[in-house]
């Protein structure tokens, strides 16, 4: 599928699923009881709201996983919520997500340790400049790899979907290969694509969030997940061509396999 069309077919996505819309906003409400509570000085309404957090911790991720697998179909039908298959998903994308961030975390510890005791004999020495290029350096390699490593979980996210293996979507060296398979180029134009978009809706957005106290609810738990039902929803048509690819590739080895048998 082309980019564009990928992109294009995804901001339709929710409007092809307004009466079904709700049921993702109900959900985002889960999270906005703690600012609630927060606003009105209530304290059980904010620990009403650190359950709610917990619920939708283990549930939302979950569903907003299903719309990567909607889109793999490419359907244009909200999916159902099923609060075992949501919670079971979210759970395995934390996983995921934790095993992915190892590196980054660990790329911030070392680099930090290193810095901290140069950056002290630079700073004795009243070295302030040194001590500047150092920490901005340091922050530069941080957030690239970081960046990096969001980038291939992200992929990685759309292999859990289409296999349904987490020991699969853990194998980086496949997802760098889904990556090329898709191609760079596919990719910088998609994430061009959508961030325009998804800057021009924030910008739009901004005028509602200026509303007070209403704004930031309608934000936080309209807008929000419209966006993220877009974003996860494009991942899954724009993984959908190599999933076409994969099947193609078995099915030919299945033919090949029943040719040899029957010779």
């Amino acid at each position: 599928m082309d980019v564009g069309k990928i992109v294009s077919n995804s901001f339709k996505f929710p409007l092809r699923n307004i009466k079904r819309l709700p049921i993702l906003f109900l959900l985002f409400i889960l999270i906005a009881v703690i600012p609630i509570g927060l606003l009105f000085d209530n304290k059980y309404v904010t620990l009403v709201g650190v359950l709610a957090f917990f619920l939708f911790i283990l549930i939302v991720p979950g569903y907003l996983f299903s719309m990567v697998s909607v889109g793999l179909n490419e359907s244009s039908m909200f999916p159902s919520i099923s609060f075992a298959d949501n919670v079971y998903n979210s759970l395995r994308l934390w996983a995921l997500r934790i095993v992915y961030m190892l590196v980054p975390a660990l790329v911030f510890f070392i680099v930090l340790s290193t810095l901290g005791a140069s950056g002290i004999d630079m700073l004795y020495n009243l070295n302030i400049i040194g001590f500047l290029v150092a920490l901005n350096l340091t922050l530069f390699i941080v957030i690239v790899i970081y960046i990096l490593f969001e980038i291939l979980l992200f992929f990685a996210k759309a292999r859990l979907a289409y296999l349904n293996s987490l020991s699969e979507a853990l194998k980086m060296h496949k997802v760098v290969m889904d990556i090329k398979n898709i191609g760079i180029i596919n990719i910088i134009k998609w994430l061009i694509l959508m961030a325009v978009l998804l800057v021009v809706a924030s910008v739009v957005s901004s005028w509602i969030v200026a509303i007070p106290y209403v704004g930031f609810l309608i934000y936080l738990c309209v807008i929000i997940p419209t966006l993220e039902s877009i974003a996860n929803y494009s991942l899954g048509l724009l993984y959908s061509n190599i999933a076409k690819g994969q099947d193609d590739l078995e099915k030919f080895d299945k033919e090949v396999q029943a040719f040899k048998y029957l010779n």
